[in-house]
């Protein structure tokens, strides 16, 4: 026997390839800047701005025609409930409910908004709420 030892043989398994393709995600479309990741995007900022504007319009509608109405049906004003002109009632006291509830249903819907698009980037349209 001479002194040195046996060579070292590296063992290793079959050579493996990767055959699964990684199906691109949304996420990654989003992150790359891709034209179908803008498209994404802009579909989220342009339901959020469609929000905006019918609750803004709402609010148009409900509360900025008050004086308007006031103005067009001066008997109104000669109208009280309990000694309080119902103008004062409406413009100062129930004007700040109403906001509050219509900022609340805002916040909802844009977090609804929010994820039904995580949910969109996700690849999981059919996951339940």
């Amino acid at each position: 026997m001479s002194g040195q030892p046996p060579e070292r043989v590296r063992v290793t398994g079959p050579a493996r390839r990767r055959t699964t393709v990684a199906k691109p995600s949304a996420a990654r479309e989003i992150d790359e800047d891709t034209r179908l990741g803008a498209i994404y995007v802009r579909s989220l900022l342009r339901d959020q701005l469609r929000l905006a504007l019918r609750l803004l319009l709402i609010l148009v509608v409900t509360v900025a025609s008050l004086p308007l109405l006031f103005h067009l049906v001066p008997g109104l004003a000669d109208v009280g409930i309990a000694g309080v002109p119902l103008s004062w009632l409406l413009l100062g006291v129930l004007v700040y409910p109403w906001l509050v509830t219509l900022g609340w249903l805002y916040v909802r819907s844009a977090e609804a908004h929010e994820r039904d698009f995580a949910e969109l980037v996700r690849g999981d349209p059919m996951s339940p709420r």
